[in-house]
C-alpha cells in the first residue's frame, strides 16, 4: 500500500471539497481549483477528511495513488495559503521592473523583454533584481517561474542570468592563463 496515498487529507475550516464523477473541486478563501482524477482511483470526502483509495495493486493504480493524494493536498494548501517562488537577477546591467501587471526585463539583449502574467498569477518586484511569482496553483507558479528563468539561464562562468532564490550555480574555471 502506498505510504503517501493512504494518508487522509484534513480539510481546514473555510475549505469546501466536492467530488463529481472524476472531478474534485476545492474552494477556499483564495479561489477555486479543479483536478481530474485518473480512472482507477477513487476519492471520498467524509468527516472533514479526504480519503484516496485504489481498487487493485496494478502498477498504474499504485503510481497514481500517491500522486492523486498529493495533487489534492497541494490544491487545499493553494486555496488557503497560496504558493510563491522567488527569482533573482544577477549580472551587470541586468534588471527587471514592473510594467502594469507584467514585467519588463533587461537581460543583455538588444531589446527589453516584456512578460504578461497568465490568469491566476501575480508578479511582485523588490528592488530591481528580485521577482516573486505567486498564485494558488503550485503547478502554474512553478511553470511561470521556470519560463522566466529560461529567458536567460545562469551561465557557469560568471553566474550571470535569472536564477531561483537561493539556487547554487556550479561554477567552472575559465581558461588557464600562461
Amino acid at each position: 500500500m502506498s505510504r503517501i496515498g493512504r494518508l487522509p487529507i484534513d480539510i481546514p475550516a473555510g475549505v469546501e471539497v466536492t467530488v463529481n464523477d472524476d472531478v474534485v473541486t476545492v474552494k477556499g478563501p483564495k479561489g477555486e481549483l479543479q483536478i481530474t482524477i485518473a480512472q482507477p482511483i477513487e476519492v471520498e470526502v467524509a468527516d472533514g477528511q479526504v480519503q484516496v483509495t485504489r481498487p487493485d495493486d496494478e502498477r498504474e493504480s499504485r503510481s497514481l495513488h500517491g500522486l492523486t493524494r498529493t495533487l489534492i493536498a497541494n490544491d487545499i494548501v493553494g486555496v488557503t495559503e497560496g504558493y510563491s517562488k522567488g527569482l533573482e537577477i544577477v549580472g551587470t546591467g541586468y534588471r527587471v521592473q514592473a510594467k502594469g501587471t507584467g514585467l519588463e526585463f533587461a537581460l543583455g539583449y538588444s531589446h527589453p523583454i516584456n512578460v504578461e502574467p497568465p490568469a491566476g498569477i501575480t508578479f511582485t518586484v523588490e528592488g530591481n533584481t528580485k521577482v516573486t511569482v505567486s498564485g494558488i496553483s503550485k503547478q502554474a507558479v512553478g511553470e511561470v517561474a521556470a519560463n522566466l528563468r529560461k529567458l536567460r539561464k545562469p551561465e557557469p562562468y560568471k553566474g550571470k542570468g535569472v536564477r531561483y532564490a537561493g539556487e547554487q550555480i556550479r561554477r567552472k574555471a575559465g581558461k588557464a592563463g600562461k
